[in-house]
């Protein structure tokens, strides 16, 4: 990826165009895969990546690094957790989280990010998804967690602890790299509210956002969030955390929302919607939504970037209309 154009469509230093990225399953990709390419041929100015982690190629399941066990379905498919180490508050006291030296081999990181400094290129690192929130679903599960943040469980706030400071040690060894951005993924929403109240995910969430993004403020770093589902009540809170590039999706928080709470404040990564326009409406309709989303957040500075994930299902003269939607129209501003 350009470094430049990429940090000045982020900094508003930009020209104006929209930086525009479509990730396919590869499932879909092999199944499609001519068709698919002479689409891409046609749109230089979409770059399109193709979802192929060799681990969820087939079901099978896997324990991660916290103790989780998880279960894939295949297909390249996200997975769920089927085993939680601390369903049992009992568990706890016995319980050893993961050390931040073993997150990944630091060496391999080091020589890649050398690497990509060299030729000119974007530095960035991330995170696991649901790294935060998600994670305390995973070790204490979904409706524990819920309980637990009802009734102000003393573990909870050490649980809190544990893994706030374990992601602090990550950051502070990515930052010794000095990437351009870091991303960080966790779902926080759900179709229309937030699963917890706002006044208690400023309780128990923000203060552990701030901390950890405030590592990379600090050394001037960006700090990108993808959040799926219903955000709007804590957007200003997100901002205020230290996120530089929010990655929200777009109909589930109303564009209209998005546009007052964000636009021009910070950079916008719009996830397309994958619910009911690119999959249930016709090339007519994606295209009208592609530009629509373009008119409303983006500027001649630039400030907004677009992101759609193609799932299985998805009609593939659906996903070729994203494509060319977006090369169609990713210069709009350039001309303003």
């Amino acid at each position: 990826m350009k470094r430049e154009e990429y940090l000045n469509t982020v900094k508003f230093k930009g020209n104006g165009r929209v930086l525009c990225n479509v990730f396919i399953n590869y499932r879909i990709f092999k199944e499609n895969e001519e068709e698919l390419k002479k689409v891409i041929e046609k749109c230089p100015n979409v770059n399109v990546g193709f979802e192929r982690d060799t681990s969820r190629e087939k079901e099978n399941k896997r324990r991660d690094n916290w103790g989780c066990l998880w279960h894939y379905p295949g297909d390249y498919l996200d997975g769920q957790v089927i085993e939680f180490p601390l369903e049992n508050w009992d568990n706890f006291k016995d319980y050893k989280p993961p050390a931040s030296k073993d997150y990944q081999d630091w060496n391999k990181l080091r020589r890649d990010v050398l690497e990509l400094r060299k030729k000119g290129e974007l530095v960035s690192l991330g995170v696991e998804h649901g790294f935060f929130f998600l994670r305390l679903t995973y070790l204490r599960r979904f409706e524990n967690l819920m309980i637990d943040i009802a009734e102000g469980k003393k573990e909870l706030d050490i649980l809190i602890d544990i893994v706030t400071d374990y992601w602090c040690d990550v950051i502070k060894r990515f930052v010794e790299l000095k990437p351009d951005i870091i991303h960080f993924g966790d779902d926080l929403g759900m179709q229309t509210s937030l699963p917890i109240s706002p006044i208690s995910w400023r309780k128990y969430i923000k203060p552990s956002y701030k901390k950890i993004f405030s590592i990379a403020r600090e050394n001037e770093i960006e700090v990108y969030l993808h959040t799926d589902g219903y955000i709007v009540d804590i957007i200003p809170d997100l901002i205020e955390t230290g996120v530089t590039v929010l990655n929200p999706q777009d109909l589930v928080n109303g564009l209209d929302n998005i546009e007052r709470l964000v636009k021009g404040k910070i950079c916008i990564d719009l996830d397309i919607d994958r619910q009911n326009i690119t999959f249930f409406g016709t090339p007519k309709d994606i295209e009208e939504h592609i530009l629509n989303c373009i008119r409303k957040l983006g500027s001649p500075k630039g400030g907004l970037m677009l992101v759609f994930g193609a799932y299985p299902g998805i009609p593939i003269e659906n996903l070729k209309s994203v494509i060319l939607a977006m090369e169609k129209y990713n210069n709009y501003w350039c001309k303003k």
